[in-house]
């Protein structure tokens, strides 16, 4: 068995197919242990270190950093026995530049055997006669030389075959021939192009046509030796153009140019060419509706404070997204059918609540998921969420992390945003976009009063959840946000 083990590129899960090498975390002539991360690669979900199948010393990186490898492509050489001495080449692993080069009269002597399912002669793609291929309407070239019928009376066929080689007659000396005289060549100014192409816009050349200026006798002032308007009209009155001072620069204003030279081209791939792959898919697979409801929040952000205080919680993460996400898994009880994927010729409804949570990182928007989050104590909950945004943020979710959720909520209302029209997720049937909270003059016991509000804005498939459903969901999350301590007394 050979010593020399070489590592495909593993499948990731979830039906990847290729990823992009970020980093090696290794180089050749290194000792790595068993599970040893060798190397980052991001695929389609986000970036994962690689462990090593053996233990040995790395022979050969077979691709270099920034590489897209396709699945089961090897990408590195380890000798698993690098104690056993050098490795010696065998007559099977020599490599090819050692290999004997067959002679072009063994490559003649070889006859190559017909390609299976080859077309018969007649057919399209087929020999037709005359060393033509059958195509689509008569015959496509010949592939034989093409040999010239011979006269009559003249040298046999044979002859074709080992030609002659043809007298070369002695020339007769020629007499040189007068050379013409060169006429100098016009001189090229700024408003002529290669071919005494005048530079000048239509409306410049009908000026100067009506004006009965030559444009070929001008030198253009404007960008890239370009005529103007001006340069016309002081050619038709006799008005030399003025003279610029040597010692004085004027300021020139470059023409707008939008060239390839302005644009910059980023390649799509890893977790943006997934993003827009599945919103694509989604928008034009389920039928969206958006609801949206304004709600008065200030009861949830006093309770928060009141959280924050208590002494177990004190080194807890506390946010308004921890109450928004409790709000969701109580509404969802309320409402099993939010919790839903359409499959096609039935409705699959989940028991379990696998709650996405957007999350915008430096590689793209990833949404990263907690597992059947619905059987979480709040603490549990905030931990649980503190961790996902950590690890998303450091760019290391797995796969795993990112697959199976059922539904999400997007906090935009970290960038300022009061609320937004969110696409779901391909399998889920509902999204929830979480806006800024703001403190805002509200109707308050008869009176106006400033008060903490957000826009809660609710994204659904209506092939499963009709605007009933959707409606009394999207109000059992505003509810609880309303008064969070009446709602836990009334649900639970």
């Amino acid at each position: 068995m050979s010593r020399i083990k070489e590592f495909n590129l593993p499948d990731l899960g979830e039906g990847l197919t290729e990823g992009e090498i970020l980093a090696w975390l290794v180089k050749v002539g290194d000792v790595i242990e068993l599970n040893q991360p060798i190397v980052e690669v991001e695929t389609a979900k986000a970036a994962v270190e690689i462990p090593a199948k053996w233990a040995g010393q790395v022979q050969a990186i077979f691709h270099p950093e920034g590489t897209t490898v396709e699945v089961g492509t090897p990408i590195i050489a380890i000798d698993t026995d690098p104690g056993a001495g050098p490795i010696e080449e065998s007559t099977t692993g020599a490599p090819a530049s050692a290999l004997p080069t067959p002679s072009a009269a063994s490559l003649a002597a070889v006859e190559v055997a017909p390609t299976e399912g080859a077309v018969e002669p007649g057919l399209i793609g087929g020999p037709a006669p005359g060393g033509r291929t059958a195509v689509l309407v008569g015959y496509g070239p010949r592939t034989t030389a093409a040999k010239r019928r011979p006269r009559k009376g003249g040298v046999p066929a044979q002859a074709t075959t080992a030609p002659a080689a043809p007298v070369q007659p002695t020339p007769a000396p020629v007499a040189p021939a007068p050379v013409a005289p060169v006429s100098p060549a016009p001189a090229v100014n700024g408003n002529r192009r290669t071919g005494g192409l005048v530079l000048a816009k239509p409306p410049v050349r009908k000026l100067a046509k009506d004006l009965g200026v030559d444009l070929a006798t001008l030198t253009g002032s404007g960008p890239l030796g370009s005529i103007t308007r001006e340069d016309v009209q002081r050619a038709a009155s006799g008005t030399p153009a003025a003279a610029e001072p040597l010692t004085v620069a004027a300021p020139v204003t470059a023409a707008a140019s939008f060239g390839a030279d302005r644009e910059q081209r980023i390649p799509v791939k890893g977790v943006r060419k997934l993003t827009a792959e599945n919103m694509s898919r989604s928008a034009f697979t389920a039928p969206h509706v958006t609801e949206f409801l304004t709600v008065d929040v200030t009861r949830a952000m006093k309770a928060l404070d009141r959280l924050r205080e208590r002494r177990e919680w004190r080194d807890v993460r506390v946010s308004p997204l921890l109450l928004v996400a409790k709000a969701v898994l109580l509404a969802v009880k309320r409402h099993p059918m939010v919790n839903s994927t359409w499959a096609g010729d039935e409705i699959v409804v989940k028991d379990y609540v696998n709650l996405g949570i957007a999350a915008a990182t430096e590689r793209g928007l990833i949404v990263p998921n907690i597992k059947d989050a619905g059987r979480l104590s709040l603490r549990e909950l905030a931990d649980a969420m503190t961790d996902l945004v950590q690890t998303a943020k450091a760019g290391k979710t797995s796969p795993a992390d990112m697959s199976g959720g059922t539904l999400t909520i997007t906090n935009v209302g970290v960038f300022g945003v009061d609320t937004g029209t969110p696409i779901l997720p391909p399998g889920e049937s509902a999204i929830l976009a979480f806006g800024a909270v703001r403190e805002m003059p509200w109707v308050h016991k008869g009176k106006v009063k400033p008060r903490q509000v957000t826009t809660l804005g609710l994204s659904f498939d209506h092939r499963i959840i009709d605007g009933e459903l959707g409606s009394k969901f999207l109000r059992d999350i505003g509810d609880f946000l309303a008064d969070p301590e009446a709602a836990l007394l009334a649900w639970t």
